[in-house]
Formats: C-alpha cells, sequence, structure tokens
C-alpha cells in the first residue's frame, strides 16, 4: 500500500451502523446452515456448522447420521449501542472491512484527490460468530484482515481482475511464496456470487490441507450502488475525460 501513489489507506469503524449492513445484504444472506445432532447417546452436543464444502453428513461428536434439516444462522455478532436494548439500537461488529472503504468512498475520493483507476486499503480486526471455530485462524471468531478495493470505471474491470492477480501473485513471490505452491482457481459462473463477474480463489497447501488464502473479484457497482439505493446519498464521482457523473466499479 506504501509503495503505490494509486492507493490511500484508512482504518474504518468496528462498530458501524446497522443500515449498512442491510444495504450490503449482510444482515439476511451472511448465514451458515447449521444442524443439530438428534443422538440420545449425544443429547448436549453443540450445534454442527454444515457448509457443504465442509462436507458435514454425520455428528463430529457421536458419529451419528440423526441431524435435524439445516438452519440458517447469521454470523455477525450483535449488540446495541446506547443504553437502551431495543431493535433501534442494534448494532454488528463488522464481519469484514470492505463495506466501510464503501461507505467512505466519496469521501476518500474527495481528500486525497485521487483519479480512477484507484485503490482504498485497510487493515483491522473482524469478527464472525463461527459455529465451530476450528482451522487455525481460517473459522475464528476474532481474526486480522487486510482488503483493497480498486475503484475503476466499468470497462476496465475485467482487465484489472487480472492484472491484480498478477500483482497478488508476484507479492508471494517477494515475501519467499513461489507460484508453484499457489493454486489459482477461477470460480465457475455458476459458482460465483450473482454481483461478480469474475473470481479468483488464491489456494495455499496448509498443514491441515488446500485452503483458500486470499480471493479476487471484479463486483462490478453493486456495492455503491446498493449504498446509494440504501441511503439516498450520491456516492458517485465526476469523469473528467467524459465531462459527466458515472458510477465506479471494483
Amino acid at each position: 500500500m506504501r509503495e503505490r501513489e494509486d492507493m490511500v489507506g484508512m482504518d474504518g469503524s468496528i462498530i458501524m451502523n446497522r443500515a449498512v449492513w442491510k444495504a450490503s445484504g449482510h444482515e439476511d444472506t451472511f448465514s451458515d446452515p447449521m444442524v443439530d445432532c438428534r443422538s440420545p447417546a449425544n443429547p448436549a452436543t453443540a450445534p454442527i456448522n454444515c457448509r457443504p464444502k465442509d462436507g458435514v453428513k454425520y455428528c463430529p461428536n457421536c458419529g451419528s447420521r440423526d441431524l435435524t434439516e439445516p438452519r440458517a444462522f447469521n454470523l455477525m455478532f450483535k449488540s446495541f449501542a446506547g443504553p437502551l436494548e431495543s431493535d433501534e439500537n442494534l448494532v454488528y461488529l463488522r464481519p469484514e472491512t470492505a463495506q466501510a472503504m464503501f461507505v467512505q468512498f466519496k469521501n476518500v475520493l474527495e481528500t486525497s484527490r485521487q483519479k480512477l483507476p484507484f485503490g482504498i486499503a485497510q487493515i483491522g480486526k473482524a469478527f464472525r460468530n463461527e459455529i465451530n471455530p476450528r482451522n487455525y485462524t481460517f473459522r475464528s471468531r476474532e481474526f486480522e484482515q487486510m482488503e483493497i478495493e480498486y475503484f475503476c470505471r466499468a470497462d476496465e474491470g475485467l482487465r484489472l481482475t487480472d492484472y491484480w492477480l498478477e500483482e497478488r501473485l508476484r507479492f508471494y513471490e517477494d515475501i519467499g511464496i513461489p507460484r508453484s505452491k499457489i493454486r489459482v482457481h477461477e470460480i465457475p459462473d455458476d459458482e460465483r456470487a450473482f454481483y461478480s463477474k469474475k473470481t479468483y480463489d488464491l489456494e495455499y497447501e496448509f498443514p491441515f490441507g488446500v485452503s483458500e488464502l486470499e480471493g479476487i473479484a471484479y463486483r462490478t457497482d453493486y456495492d455503491l450502488s446498493r449504498h446509494i439505493e440504501c441511503s439516498g446519498k450520491p456516492l458517485e464521482y465526476f469523469d473528467e475525460d467524459e465531462a459527466k457523473v458515472c458510477s465506479a466499479c471494483c
């Protein structure tokens, strides 16, 4: 981040307004499927995370396959801001650092005097109420996260996604991890998030198996558009080359 003139660092709030997480979709969809074991031999078992990729088909405590039907469990930590524990005062600890960069996009753009394309970077704590914490730092409830949102014009998005793939592979080589140790997995159309036009997962063989090291995604203008729609506040930029107000993508 410090080596690039087109990158701005920021430190967003850990506790953010609930409206941010409603606009981003986290309040409704940031969840994992959860099941309970119904075996009499294990009546006090904790709920079990059953993400499809985790392959949970039986109780890890007693081996029973008598499990309840999956139900959604939201992974965000809830709290309350103010003296009353009311619905109006409900807040969440951030489960990711990206949304702060989207809601502060206009402020950063104007105060830093950047022009597209440019990035906002942030390193900080994130929190997820994991059903079953495990796999070292990969499924923990409190962890450090680094994210970059690189804002660009819509017609540059796919090209810049491939550019950042190479930049990230070069970064790992610079710190001593050769490309041969990293698997590049391009997510197929039917598996990508609905708002993404291209997504790469960089995977590494950890002691507990191959797992995602980081993701690189072209999210289009979905996030900024959602915050514009829900807040009623302008988050566009003025394109001096075309002399018009445009939406940014990342």
